[in-house]
């Protein structure tokens, strides 16, 4: 066995440049796949034919019978689909079921590459309609995968070629690298071997026992990555006495400090307890670096990554009272969270109208003159995958009009402990590390560009060099 860190530091340290090709293969390596002969249907919301064929074809392992099936599959329920159709079908079912099988530890061999310059390719012998959404969340260019027949923007339901199934796979990377150096390939099935004996660093994600065997022999780094898993029947027991949690955590608050009849105190109570509870109950630890920055110096503007729906309940209690927060209007209806951040004060934002946006955060600045820090996810929505996307600026600038430093809080692991959007969650350990305050007093507010991609870049380095503990 090997380490992800060693995997991280040869890549860091070896050549780099376009020059050297990075070859991952799909399912099982990059996103968790069903298990074989799992039904696929099971997963869905409906019966649909085209939609099982779609998740049910991405496995872990698989044999020459599983691929012939699918391929079988994939001529009778798409036959006669328009092309379009099938390419909304596939990131519908990204969006719903497939990002949360996405490998963490896959995304950050993937950024380690790209941050090394390497040209990085994702190879299947399934389709583009399953592996392009998967592609584009991670920042890959290039997909070589099984090509369907099209005619007149209809699939035939046969393929465009020869399909990519075990030589077909090696045959056409060699093709697209020629005059390149295939310095690594990252696989997991005895039928990739022809792929990874490409490579000048071969890795085996997770094998099945033949490339396990294979791969003891000649001596390759094996990888194991944790299993995706969906939710448990315990996990949404758990979830349930999380939120029974959250709102006798709240009222408990609120009654604990309601002699001092005043709102803030009954605030950070309220917020402190509840989060307290739900974290509890739900079975989620929190492991702090930097914990001195999160109460150092206050008032501030917190700035945190987004990657689940409970980031709310984590970031508050890493912070710790004297903050509230500023979430987008759809919150201020929510059923559960809606009055709980009214009463500490979150101010609601319509992200569709950027004027009536700028007029909403206007008041924030007078919150932070008065004392009070911020919490703000500068990317405005939860991420599909751990990296971070575009920083929006808004927060920087109440940073800059309030004269408040902006401290990062980077969250690791909350996208596994709850789904982007499932309201779900599962037992477990979350990472946060809370950076040092960045002065932004000397930033020009209309040219800023740079500085903001730089806080981002802060943020995707943390996630992929975590620190520790000094």
């Amino acid at each position: 066995m090997s380490t992800l860190a060693e995997a991280l530091a040869m890549i860091r340290s070896g050549p780099q440049g376009a020059q050297v090709a990075a070859v991952f293969d799909f399912g099982g390596t990059v996103v968790d796949g069903l298990a074989r002969r799992s039904p696929a249907r099971k997963l869905l919301r409906r019966d649909d034919d085209r939609a099982a064929t779609l998740v049910g074809g991405i496995r872990r392992g698989g044999d020459d019978g599983d691929y012939a099936r699918f391929l079988q599959a994939v001529e009778r329920t798409w036959a006669g689909a328009a092309e379009a159709d099938l390419t909304q079908l596939g990131r519908k079912a990204f969006r719903e079921q497939i990002y949360g099988r996405m490998f963490p530890e896959a995304w950050q061999l993937v950024r380690a590459h790209q941050l090394a310059g390497h040209t990085v390719l994702l190879v299947s012998e399934l389709t583009r309609f399953q592996v392009q959404p998967v592609a584009e969340r991670l920042g890959i260019d290039t997909v070589l995968c099984t090509e369907l027949a099209v005619e007149d923007g209809v699939v035939t339901g046969h393929p465009d070629g020869a399909p990519l199934w075990r030589t077909g796979k090696s045959a056409a990377v060699t093709e697209f690298t020629a005059g390149r150096e295939i310095g690594y390939v990252y696989a997991d099935s005895v039928t990739d071997l022809p792929l990874l004996e490409l490579a000048e660093h071969p890795t085996v994600i997770d094998p099945d026992p033949a490339l396990d065997a294979i791969a003891a022999g000649k001596g390759w780094p094996v990888l194991s990555f944790r299993p995706r898993r969906a939710p448990r029947p315990v996990d949404y027991l758990r979830t349930i006495a999380g939120f029974i949690g959250l709102i006798g955590g709240a009222i408990v608050g609120v009654a604990r400090k309601s002699y001092t009849g005043k709102r803030q105190p009954m605030a950070d109570a309220l917020m402190h307890d509840a989060t307290t509870a739900t974290l509890r109950a739900i079975g989620v630890r929190l492991r702090v670096v930097g914990a001195d920055n999160a109460r150092a110096p206050r008032p501030a503007v917190f700035l945190f990554n987004h990657q689940s729906q409970f980031d709310v309940i984590i970031v508050p209690k890493v912070l710790d009272g004297a903050v509230t927060g500023v979430g987008k209007k759809e919150l201020a209806n929510h059923p559960l969270f809606g009055p709980l951040m009214r009463f500490v004060g979150v101010t609601f934002i319509d992200r569709t109208n950027t004027e009536a946006a700028k007029a909403a955060l206007a008041p924030v600045v007078s919150t932070l003159r008065a004392g009070l820090s911020i919490a703000v996810a500068p990317e405005g929505t939860r991420s599909f995958t751990p990296g971070v996307g575009p920083f929006k600026k808004g927060a920087f600038h109440i940073a800059i009009q309030a004269g408040v430093p902006v401290i990062p809080v980077v969250v690791r692991n909350a996208g596994e402990i709850a789904w982007r959007d499932s309201p779900v969650a599962r037992s477990g350990l979350v990472d946060v590390a809370v950076l040092a305050p960045i002065d932004v007093s000397g930033w020009n507010p209309a040219d800023m560009d740079d500085e903001v991609d730089s806080v981002r870049q802060l943020f995707e380095n943390t996630l992929l060099n975590w620190p520790c503990e000094p």
